[in-house]
């Protein structure tokens, strides 16, 4: 009993790591033909830095939309995060314009092929397994917020 005490005492002085502080992001219905995404939706600036840092699982209909502020090459790396990832960067109208596999807790830079105004990041080969390439569209896209 007084181990517990003394975690609950613990726990309600000592700070959250930032990354236990991440708000729940909103969710986005995405379409891959009949394949549906459930894309949690990264459109701050702190909610692109953070993405899915320090996850240890995520489902497999789960995934994260970033959403950029401008139409550019943007580039992703994996510094934190602990699930390797396959991100797929779409123009404005949610077309893959290319697909990068990720590896856990590196810093080699993944970026769009293209002028990007989105990425969407999946678990390992969730596009490949599924046949989805370049010049595939997302349904639903247009949806998503436009990115600050």
């Amino acid at each position: 009993m007084f181990f517990r005490i003394l975690l609950l005492a613990t726990s309600l002085v000592m700070p959250l790591p930032a990354w236990a502080q991440q708000p729940q992001l909103p969710l986005l219905e995405l379409f891959a033909g009949m394949h549906r995404v459930e894309a949690e939706v990264a459109a701050t600036p702190d909610s692109r830095m953070s993405g899915l840092m320090q996850r240890a699982t995520m489902a497999p209909q789960r995934g994260m939309l970033f959403v950029f502020p401008d139409i550019a090459k943007h580039c992703m790396w994996m510094r934190n995060t602990l699930l390797p990832l396959s991100v797929a960067f779409l123009d404005e109208k949610g077309r893959i314009l290319n697909i990068e596999d990720m590896q856990p807790q590196t810093e080699d830079n993944h970026c769009a092929a293209g002028p990007a105004r989105y990425a969407l990041e999946m678990n390992l080969g969730w596009y490949k397994s599924r046949g989805l390439g370049a010049g595939f569209a997302m349904a639903g896209i247009e949806k998503a917020p436009a990115g600050r």
